[in-house]
């Protein structure tokens, strides 16, 4: 089994993962162009667990939530990416415009997002502090976006 995983076959690495007294950490986001500040956010989010899975926005949800010119980078490689880091343990791509479904099924020991979200607006985390685990939030890199990255990409060359 590769590290992109369906629900299904998620839930069941979750299981063993369980079983065997692992920790799970749980993020997710559109990841596309990914970027520096991507790379240090889910290096300190593996850090925090034993297992690190990555809830990935679909294309057509990335659409909804970030334009129709968005993604740039489509799920399948968006996907195989992530997978590839070092941090990562698990991807899953997801069609609704939150996670809170996949957090749901997954009920992770760790619910983490980036600094620019409260505690208060995360999603899922009512779900995962109920399930007796913790909610974190983690610093991000000062001017790294993805939407910076296209931004200034459309620019004109002086």
């Amino acid at each position: 089994m590769g590290r992109v995983l369906t629900l299904s076959e998620l839930i069941e690495a979750r299981r063993t993962w369980r079983s065997a007294g692992r920790t799970v950490v749980f993020t997710n986001g559109c990841f596309d162009l990914l970027h520096v500040g991507h790379t240090r956010y889910l290096n300190a989010a593996g850090a925090l667990g034993d297992r690190l899975v990555v809830g990935l926005n679909s294309d057509a949800s990335v659409s909804r939530l970030k334009g129709p010119s968005r993604p740039v980078t489509p799920q399948a490689e968006r996907a195989e990416i992530l997978a590839a880091l070092y941090a990562v343990d698990a991807v899953t791509v997801f069609e609704e415009d939150t996670p809170l479904n996949l957090i749901e099924s997954v009920t992770p020991d760790v619910l983490v997002k980036g600094g620019d979200w409260t505690l208060e607006t995360i999603i899922g985390r009512e779900h995962v502090l109920a399930a007796g685990g913790r909610v974190l939030t983690l610093p991000i890199v000062p001017g790294r976006s993805t939407s910076a990255l296209v931004s200034s990409l459309n620019k004109p060359a002086p």
